[in-house]
């Protein structure tokens, strides 16, 4: 087998991404193409390359729509490094400007086929008490790592007041947004980058994807995600509220567009005061549905 081509794949222009499109000849089929993940010092450690190979291993034994793990070396002592190997698939992960109503209920869906598997947390696929569980934002805020704003002193306040609801173990992709969503057309034909995923609360995908899509496309959004979830689940969501606050405290105080775009109803972008506007709407729903505590 021989490396013909090898290209980095990443949207981001400030830091390396670990992940690299591969194209070998020598196969039965011809030049095919896959996708290699390695560490980056500093940046994607070598516990989500694991976590990405055993997840992806998961979602085949559970039929889920994403790549396939061909190879991996979960030690590094083959290729010096931890790295893993998994299929290249066809579609498109471009965040479109515009979004149909029937777009956002196929992403709801996708994520409801993840949370149908009840798992218990296990070696590299621990709990995930909220979405990009890597990251801590409101915790930094309150530690003064970070600025705040009142409404998200308020809202981080009244999420721990609140204290987690009790739910079924499930898996989670734990990093649910369009851009690591495969489309072909408004079908979503698979999940990739799952170096996030874990278990959890199905809220914590269920929250991400519908505080992302509020982000991007507006506050009619999150309502079709929901819908595609539930009819998918074959049930109401339960303490979504809560998972929404939770997510949208996991998000930069200032929400530029390196982190997540977002588009007018015509389809131009938005600059980062009115993303941050619509992530400050988003959660301001959230807390004004959020039961009281109780005194």
């Amino acid at each position: 087998m021989r490396v013909v081509s090898i290209e980095n794949p990443s949207r981001s222009t400030h830091r390396p991404s670990g992940t690299f499109r591969v194209r070998v000849e020598g196969t039965s089929t011809g030049a095919t193409d896959l996708i290699l993940r390695i560490s980056v010092p500093r940046w994607i450690t070598d516990g989500m390359v694991i976590t990405n190979a055993r997840a992806l291993r998961l979602a085949e034994t559970h039929g889920l729509a994403g790549p396939r793990l061909i190879a991996a070396d979960l030690d590094g002592r083959a290729s010096g490094t931890v790295a893993s190997l998994e299929t290249f698939l066809s579609g498109s992960s471009d965040l479109p400007p515009m979004v149909s109503a029937a777009r956002l209920r196929e992403a709801g869906a996708a994520i409801a086929r993840v949370s149908a598997v009840v798992l218990a947390p296990q070696a590299d696929l621990p709990h995930r008490p909220r979405p990009c569980a890597a990251d801590d934002r409101a915790a930094d805020r309150r530690r003064g790592r970070t600025p705040t704003t009142p409404l998200l002193q308020q809202a981080d306040e009244r999420v721990r007041s609140h204290g987690v609801p009790a739910a079924a173990s499930v898996f989670l992709h734990g990093d649910v947004w369009g851009g690591n969503m495969l489309w072909e057309g408004d079908r979503c034909v698979a999940l990739i980058d799952w170096k996030g995923a874990g278990v959890g609360d199905p809220g914590v995908d269920l929250g991400s994807l519908r505080m992302q899509m509020a982000l991007q496309y507006g506050q009619d959004a999150p309502a079709q995600v929901l819908e595609g979830w539930q009819r998918q689940a074959g049930r109401a969501a339960i303490a979504l509220p809560y998972w929404d606050a939770v997510a949208a405290l996991n998000t930069p105080t200032v929400i530029h567009g390196e982190w997540l775009p977002g588009f007018a109803g015509d389809g131009s972008p938005l600059d980062a005061a009115a993303v941050t506007e619509r992530r400050d709407a988003f959660l301001r729903t959230a807390l004004d549905q959020l039961p009281a505590p109780i005194s």
